[in-house]
């Protein structure tokens, strides 16, 4: 929620009035799209709220300050609204933020907010240290768009990198495509894994309810939680499930809503699965299902990290996963903690749901695994790039 004693409050022209005094203790500046249910917009809020946590001041600076995630943050956080509809609209706005409040440090995620917040730092006048984070696995996203785009988005990550004070990517394979795709030195990239236990997902905000037709009964529960679009592949979930029902009794929940509703819907109906299948839409908090769940699926085609197997993890849920790129091979360790199967293969998939369920993990390795992905482990490391000084420990970090 909005800090009533935030000194900085937006102004009719998106910029606020009444600036922080610049030589107050420092401000870390962490600049994101909205509060909407993404995976990255989770790990903004919970370093924000840890760095609040643990007594420096945070801006939380948003395009638009919206989306449904608003709740889970500190009221120690301010939040700064620029009233930027589109993303080519926000540079002026951000340029006139950073002149103003003179915050110390800046951590922008995702591209192309990375390389307009580089810019916008080079000519704030007093050089913040930037940090710039890709929560993406660019072997895949590299491929959208026409090759015009794509050799744009190559050349502006690429100045982007090299204009930041730190580079970070969330897993180690997608550090070494984001080396290839961004002409960056491979050494200079940190990986630091997303931040999920001990977050925002704790505070008690309303949601969806647990949908009794999956929470109750003798049946096994299966539960897949992210945004309902291609790249989760739940197509071949779908087909996987209807596998699995050959051999057991389940009900299978899908937590998430996207553009991909409508075709996933006829898929249900079309593999005769209306009755086994449930898509309530998206939650704010998703632990009640985790705990609830017999097992949760993870079906992508590429991840840049996998938030929900680690926290699925830290319930004591046992996860199955496609071996996608990047970040999933690296939480389950090899398939230590869980089956990697191969993207597409819904046999397989199917195969690997049963034996899991047959012989589940066990839950307290899964919640020791889940501890390595803390918040107040990742913010350390933040930390160590964002005020170097302060913390006076080595950025050059991978956790």
């Amino acid at each position: 929620m909005m800090d009533e004693s935030c000194p900085f409050e937006r102004g009719q022209n998106g910029v606020g009035k009444g600036a922080r005094d610049p030589l107050s203790e420092r401000l870390i500046a962490i600049v994101l799209p909205d509060l909407r249910g993404g995976g990255a917009e989770r790990v903004g809020i919970n370093l924000a709220n840890e760095f609040a946590a643990q007594g420096h001041r945070v801006d939380l600076v948003l395009l638009r300050a919206v989306g449904e995630l608003l709740p889970l943050l500190d009221s120690r956080v301010c939040i700064v609204d620029l009233g930027v509809v589109r993303l080519r609209g926000l540079f002026v706005p951000l340029l006139r933020y950073l002149r103003k409040v003179r915050p110390s440090a800046l951590l922008a995620s995702m591209w192309p907010i990375t390389v307009i917040s580089a810019a916008a730092c080079r000519l704030s006048g007093y050089g913040p240290r930037l940090v710039v984070v890709e929560h993406t696995d660019w072997s895949s996203s590299r491929e959208r768009g026409g090759p015009a785009r794509r050799i744009a988005m190559k050349c502006t990550m690429a100045l982007g990198f090299r204009l930041a004070n730190g580079v970070v990517a969330v897993s180690d394979g997608a550090s070494d495509v984001l080396a290839r795709v961004g002409w960056y030195p491979r050494n200079r990239i940190t990986t630091i894994h997303n931040p999920i236990v001990g977050g925002a997902e704790s505070r008690q905000v309303s949601g969806v309810g647990v949908a009794p037709c999956w929470s109750t009964g003798d049946h096994h529960r299966i539960l897949a939680v992210g945004s309902l679009k291609a790249v989760k592949d739940y197509p071949t979930l779908l087909r996987a499930f209807r596998i699995l029902l050959r051999s057991t009794d389940a009900k299978l929940l899908i937590l998430g809503e996207g553009e991909e509703r409508q075709p996933l819907q006829r898929l249900v109906a079309e593999l005769g699965l209306g009755d086994d299948v449930t898509m309530p839409g998206f939650t704010v908090t998703t632990e009640t299902f985790y705990k609830a769940a017999d097992l949760h699926v993870l079906s992508s085609t590429a991840e840049g990290f996998g938030n929900v197997l680690v926290e699925a993890m830290a319930q004591g849920t046992p996860v199955v996963s496609t071996d996608c790129p990047s970040g999933p091979r690296e939480i389950l360790m090899d398939g230590r903690y869980g089956p990697l199967v191969p993207v597409g293969d819904a046999e397989r998939l199917a195969e690997a749901m049963l034996g899991s369920l047959s012989y589940p993990q066990d839950r307290a390795a899964l919640q020791a695994r889940a501890k390595h992905f803390s918040v107040e482990r990742a913010a350390e490391a933040y930390l160590s790039l964002l005020l170097p000084d302060a913390c006076g420990k080595n950025p050059e970090v991978s956790i």
